[in-house]
């Protein structure tokens, strides 16, 4: 292609050397003879320095398609890397939701240990004073103070069995649902209030070992139509993100959560801790992924990662944080009452 580009080029310098040459043999005048001499040597040099350009010119274009096909490589081994690394922080997610899920049974297997045990030890009180009744029955020698103290024991007894039944299956219960909801996307509708309290319930155990006191302000009726499980991990991650960075150097604390409903359909729920606070480049950056302040002491930073995509994306809802060293901690969560269906 580049031989043929300058065939009309080179047609015109050979006219141009004929005339030059006939003007040599006919004598023409010299200035005319000099100035075609000059034109066909000036008309060389271009089309000298064209074909150096063309030349130039395809070495850029090779460079340039060598680049292209460099930058392409790169691109895919780039986009290679993300996918792998949303892999993974996609599989750290559920193992961070999965270890929310084992201290939850951990927990509630620890706390349904003190009314099992109580009614247990009931039960065998309760067995031992009817086998003495029996006895002294079968053997004619039952008097009335007997049978009254076996009344009193038995009433005794049974009532703390059913108290303290109903305590272990109010424990199973928020577990199960909370479990289920935890490790489920389902939607159904429920109150606000005792969901929270359920929830509050599993973590029992880890509150009570950090001296922390939760408070509770939300009203009887203020009725969801969502996703609890989604609601139930970030409560949770809240939760365990006091204790664990809010009163990390303290003993006792205070956590406080509130709900109300504003217009538009719109809940607003709040959660603040009296804690030690974060300091305004910590606070920047809490909901980045892989951040934490406990590197190599069991933190991953994706619990309040988890906590943004769940309100951003699930619950179609914002996220706002409020906090100083030694003022505590504040998160604010607006979200739709009714959550949106998938795809609106």
């Amino acid at each position: 292609m580049t031989f043929n580009l300058f065939d009309n080029e080179e047609k015109v310098l050979e006219g141009g050397l004929k005339l030059s040459l006939r003007l040599e043999a006919e004598s023409a005048p010299q200035d005319i003879r000099a100035g075609v001499a000059t034109l066909v040597d000036a008309y060389r040099k271009s089309i000298r320095e064209q074909r150096r350009l063309v030349r130039v010119s395809d070495r850029q274009q090779e460079q340039l398609s060598a680049v292209n096909q460099e930058l392409q490589r790169r691109r895919e081994e780039a986009e290679q890397a993300l996918q792998c690394l949303q892999e993974a922080q996609e599989s750290l997610i559920q193992a961070e939701k999965l270890a929310s899920l084992g201290a939850l049974v951990a927990g509630v297997a620890h706390e349904i240990n003190t009314p099992v045990g109580i009614a247990l030890s009931s039960a065998s009180h309760l067995a031992d004073a009817t086998a003495d009744i029996r006895r002294l029955f079968e053997a004619g020698q039952i008097k009335k103070s007997d049978f009254r103290d076996y009344i009193s024991t038995a009433s005794e007894a049974t009532g703390l069995i059913l108290s303290n039944c109903d305590r272990a299956a109010q424990l199973i219960h928020g577990f199960k649902q909370v479990a289920v909801d935890q490790t489920s996307s389902e939607r159904r509708r429920f109150g606000l209030k005792g969901y929270v309290q359920e929830v509050l319930l599993s973590l029992t155990p880890k509150l009570r070992q950090s001296k922390v006191e939760v408070f509770l302000d939300c009203s009887d009726d203020l009725e969801l139509d969502g996703y609890p499980g989604a609601l139930s991990q970030v409560l949770t991650n809240f939760v365990m993100n006091s204790v664990i960075h809010g009163f990390e150097d303290q003993r006792g604390g205070h956590i406080r959560i509130s709900a109300q409903k504003l217009p538009g359909d719109l809940v607003e729920m709040k959660f603040s801790d009296n804690g030690k606070g974060m300091s305004q480049d910590i606070r920047n950056r809490i909901f980045d992924p892989f951040f934490t302040t406990k590197r190599g002491s069991g933190g991953n930073g994706l619990g309040l990662h988890i906590v943004f995509n769940i309100v951003t994306g699930s619950l179609k809802g914002q996220i706002a944080v409020e906090s100083e060293p030694g003022q505590g901690t504040s998160f604010t969560i607006l979200f739709p009452r009714i959550a949106p269906k998938e795809g609106d």
